[in-house]
This record gives C-alpha cells, sequence and structure tokens, in this order.
C-alpha cells in the first residue's frame, strides 16, 4: 500500500464550499431570507464556473477529459457495486464521473434561472429585468422544479457514498478530506497544478459572475 495525493486543494475546497451553500440557499429560501438567498446563488454561480475552468485547466482529477468515460463503461462499473474489491481508481470512477456532471448541469441551471426569477413579491432575481414578467414566472417554476431534482441527485449521491462503504468497504469521503488515498501496488501519482492557478481561475470566476450580475 502507498498513500498518494489524489485531489488538489482547489477541488477539495469547492467540494465542501458547494455543500455549505447549498445548503444555506435551501435555509434562507425556507425561512424567506431572500436578500442572502440571492447571495447564495451568487456565489453558487462563481463556484460552478470556477470548476468549469478548472475542469479543462486544472490537476489530472479535476480534468473533465481524464474522469469522463463512456455510459456504458459507468454502467459496467454500477454492475460490480455489490463487488468487495480495492480501490484502485485514483479520481472519479466511471460511474461517479457522470455523477458530477449531472450534479454540476442541475446546479448551473438552478443558479442560471434564478438570476431571472422572482417571488411574486418583493425578490427579483438580479437579471429579471432582461426578460418580461411572462418569461419570469416561467423560469421561477423551472427554478423551484429544478430544486427537487438537484434534491434528488444529492440523496443519490449520498445513498451511493453508503453503498460503497457497506459492499466494498471503500471511504469515499475521507480522501475528499485529506486529498490523500491509500492505493495498492504501483499506482503513478496524478499531476496536481500549483493553487496559485486556482486562484486566478477564481478570481476570473468572481469577476465574471459580478460583472453579469451587476450589468
Amino acid at each position: 500500500m502507498q498513500r498518494i495525493k489524489v485531489w488538489d486543494l482547489p477541488v477539495r475546497l469547492f467540494h465542501w464550499s458547494l455543500v455549505v451553500l447549498v445548503a444555506a440557499a435551501w435555509v434562507t429560501q425556507e425561512a424567506n431570507l431572500m436578500d442572502w438567498h440571492v447571495r447564495c446563488g451568487t456565489a453558487i454561480l462563481a463556484l460552478l464556473l470556477f470548476r468549469v475552468i478548472w475542469g479543462f485547466a486544472g490537476s489530472d482529477t479535476a480534468r473533465f477529459g481524464r474522469f469522463l468515460r463512456s455510459p456504458a463503461a459507468a454502467l459496467r462499473h454500477l454492475s460490480h457495486l455489490r463487488r468487495r474489491e480495492a480501490d484502485r481508481e485514483i479520481g472519479h470512477n466511471a460511474a461517479g464521473g457522470w455523477m458530477v456532471l449531472v450534479m454540476l448541469a442541475l446546479l448551473g441551471v438552478q443558479a442560471g434561472t434564478g438570476l431571472f426569477s422572482n417571488d411574486d413579491g418583493n425578490t427579483e432575481g438580479p437579471l429579471m429585468h432582461l426578460v418580461d414578467k411572462e418569461q419570469s414566472d416561467w423560469l421561477s417554476k423551472v427554478h423551484a422544479l429544478n430544486f427537487n431534482l438537484v434534491l434528488g441527485v444529492i440523496v443519490l449521491h449520498v445513498l451511493a457514498i453508503g453503498a460503497y462503504a457497506v459492499f466494498k468497504r471503500q471511504n469515499l469521503v475521507r480522501p475528499m478530506l485529506t486529498g490523500t488515498k491509500a492505493m495498492e501496488g504501483e499506482v503513478v501519482a496524478p499531476r496536481l497544478v500549483s493553487p496559485v492557478w486556482a486562484l486566478a481561475a477564481l478570481a476570473a470566476a468572481v469577476g465574471i459572475v459580478v460583472w453579469v450580475v451587476g450589468a
């Protein structure tokens, strides 16, 4: 067994920041703290844009081209879910890669529609002025319905983590906390990009979102 670095700090901070912000968005909506709800949504949008940039320019395990495999490969992987075996995946497995893509897409729809939404009260999305009321109402319905899909994928994600722990005895949470994983045999560690570039990517993402929201 050898312990290697599989997740860089930017990916881990993105992951847990997204968890906190999605939870905060839900709580602020339920508590009718809509100003804070809008702030959470704007922050989520900036994080998503950063993740897209990092998915092309970041570390090996963060790059879409490295972990996205064919749907057939994902189905084959899931067919072996109950088989106890050593964890040989350096980054996302074939099914997990698609889970990441689906989650990013759904959150993108959620944050994007929120920009144009309204609650027929005192709260309007920062870009509602770019569409008419009828279009905003439709986007508001999509915003509400899509959140149910987001919740469904979150539940599925948590259940999958539990299934890997029970059936395969694989802890998928610890590597996302520590960044390291114990691997069997000779394993080539992934190339990790300097966090300095991640800061540049985050600054660019925040700048773009601030410009769009303030446009």
